[in-house]
């Protein structure tokens, strides 16, 4: 049981995160050519993959719930709950899915709904503007949390199995 848990856990991880990680890393350059594109095709194109990538984000964020929660029940099933180095990897986890929902995706909506506007160059559009200088970074915090995540499932300091 313990080894189809972890097969479902990784399979989840791989399906669900990363796609994500790369929406996500891939926004804000597409929404600065959205938003910076002039009325026509140009324009469109950007909006459009900007669109897109929030949905993604979006979509595969509630996905990605499953992640956790096969973890935890993966860990429990193989009595390794309580361990340090799996608490701190459910620490990183929340910090990372409240970057997502904190700041990433607020940024995200704030360009669509800038993109929406019928003012061009209204509030909405500062706040986009506002939103998108932080993305990058935030977006980059984001990844980094999910990445020392995996290797520390990889690595698992003070694994009884020595691997």
């Amino acid at each position: 049981m313990a080894k189809f848990l972890l097969s479902l856990h990784v399979l989840a991880s791989v399906l669900f995160i990363g796609p994500v990680a790369v929406a996500v890393s891939m926004f804000p350059a597409r929404a600065r050519a959205a938003l910076a594109a002039g009325a026509g095709p140009e324009q469109a194109t950007a909006g459009a993959s900007v669109r897109l990538l929030h949905r993604i984000t979006n979509v595969y964020a509630l996905l990605g719930i499953a992640v956790p929660m096969l973890g935890v029940g993966t860990a429990q099933v193989m009595g390794i709950i309580g361990q340090p180095w799996l608490i701190v990897s459910i620490v990183l986890t929340a910090l990372s899915a409240g970057t997502l929902l904190l700041f990433v995706v607020p940024a995200q909506q704030a360009t669509i709904d800038a993109l929406d506007a019928a003012d061009p160059a209204g509030d909405d559009r500062a706040r986009a503007e506002r939103g998108l200088r932080l993305l990058p970074m935030t977006a980059g915090v984001f990844n980094l949390l999910w990445a020392v995540v995996v290797v520390m499932m990889v690595i698992r300091p003070g694994s009884t199995t020595g691997a």
